[in-house]
């Protein structure tokens, strides 16, 4: 299990490496949804996302002999992104297996801290398959996007940072992939305070997490086809779900149109740029998923969507 001195320790090793995101307002959305809300940015993090805080967690803890071996990681593109930086920041080897179809900028940006990166077809290839063999080949260390001890506490610190900065919070929001960070963000909130509820927000074709909780157990659904690109995920996390389970009051769904609404609020609004799962989060504030004059916490996942992609979805 996690707990709140698990995040504590994580923040120590992110401290003078990660960034504070800000934590932004809006009076229009809160007009909106009737409530006070407090959005954390992560889109200002190193990487352009949350998933920088749990891949510098766990290399950072790595000893001499395992970091001269490398990491292997497996990601649509955020944890790609945030496994290549954090290698770098550490002289790190990294090799990271990566879907054919990942957005163009993402891939780029890999390639560009310095990463090897590994092609695959997401909907015929096993990225799990793929990596382990690569681990067992080259003897590195394998960091997981989500289901590792140190990946959930140091995407809890984001958690951490919002209940100082904002205060107290009714509600908690953050996106659901595999559950990395909706576990380790419920890990802090609920251990600050019990009464906080915790929601986690999935796309509408990507609900295995909605799903499972339902069902009392993990189930695999097929790779879910969704604008949300970082959570194509199948089936929830083995240590992330009983937490999820334990700590998660709700999960709910928003729709591809919903979250392309919630990128032009963003942008139009707020003046910042938010890819579809970065989105996920703030539309369900702006559907109306959060009860009438809760104070409100958000965590914004991400801003890594390339200009070309982002006016296409804009425009649609």
């Amino acid at each position: 299990m996690l707990s709140l001195d698990d995040v504590r320790a994580a923040r120590r090793r992110l401290e003078g490496v990660a960034h504070r995101t800000p934590v932004l307002h809006s009076r229009t959305l809160d007009g909106i949804a009737g409530a006070r809300v407090h959005l954390k940015a992560e889109c200002f993090q190193r990487g352009g996302a949350f998933k920088f805080r749990g891949a510098y967690s766990l290399i950072s803890s790595l000893g001499e002999a395992e970091r001269a071996a490398g990491v292997v990681a497996f990601s649509s593109g955020n944890h790609a992104q945030a496994v290549a930086l954090a290698s770098s920041l550490l002289s790190v080897p990294a090799t990271i297996v990566m879907p054919e179809d990942a957005p163009a900028a993402k891939l780029a940006a890999t390639r560009a801290y310095g990463a090897e990166v590994v092609l695959y077809d997401r909907y015929t290839g096993n990225r799990e398959a793929i990596a382990r063999e690569l681990v067992a080949d080259r003897g590195a260390t394998l960091v997981p996007p989500f289901d590792h001890p140190l990946v959930m506490a140091g995407q809890g610190t984001a958690a951490l940072e919002l209940l100082e900065d904002a205060g107290p919070l009714d509600t908690l929001l953050a996106p659901v992939g595999g559950g990395g960070l909706v576990a380790g963000c419920a890990t802090v909130a609920t251990a600050i305070d019990p009464a906080i509820r915790v929601i986690g927000v999935e796309p509408e074709a990507g609900d295995d997490t909605r799903r499972s909780l339902e069902a009392g157990r993990r189930i695999e659904i097929p790779i879910p086809r969704t604008i949300a690109d970082g959570q194509q995920i199948s089936s929830p996390g083995a240590l992330t779900f009983p937490i999820v389970q334990r700590l998660v009051s709700q999960v709910v769904l928003v729709s591809d149109d919903e979250l392309v609404d919630a990128m032009r609020f963003a942008f139009d609004r707020l003046k910042i740029v938010l890819e579809p799962s970065g989105a996920c989060g703030l539309a369900a504030v702006i559907t109306g998923r959060v009860d009438p004059g809760a104070r409100c916490g958000v965590i914004l996942s991400g801003g890594n969507v390339g200009l070309e992609r982002f006016v296409e979805l804009y425009r649609s």
